[in-house]
């Protein structure tokens, strides 16, 4: 199995940026598709972006689009998401997670993940 710690989080103003990180460890990172998937208080886990085991297919939900970009590099066994143009409605605990096969936007799908970073963004 592989284990994810996200890093990156805090408390930012709107309009702001923040780049977060999820390490991975134990089984070779390249094996899997990645998701990034957030969480706000009282509400679902929801989708947020999801990158193929190499970075050929790249999917993001409407509401980032534009805004944030998920990026892996492999070698380092590590997947980014930078945060740009950051809304208040961007607060959430931000999670990474794992699976085999192809990348997916329901969280139900996903095997792995990590312990989950927070954002807050201040209006």
């Amino acid at each position: 199995q592989v284990q994810l710690v996200e890093s990156g989080g805090g408390l930012v103003q709107a309009g702001g940026s923040l780049r977060l990180s999820c390490a991975a460890s134990g089984r070779t990172f390249s094996n899997y598709a990645m998701g990034w998937f957030r969480q706000a208080p009282g509400k679902e886990r929801e989708f947020v972006a999801a990158n193929s085991r190499y970075t050929g297919s790249i999917y993001y939900d409407d509401a980032v689009k534009g805004r944030f970009t998920v990026s892996r590099v492999n070698a380092q066994n590590t997947l980014y998401l930078q945060l740009n143009s950051l809304k208040p409605e961007d607060t959430a605990v931000y999670y990474c997670a794992a699976r085999t096969g192809v990348p997916s936007r329901e969280y139900s799908e996903y095997a792995y993940w990590g312990q989950g970073t927070q954002v807050t963004v201040s209006s």
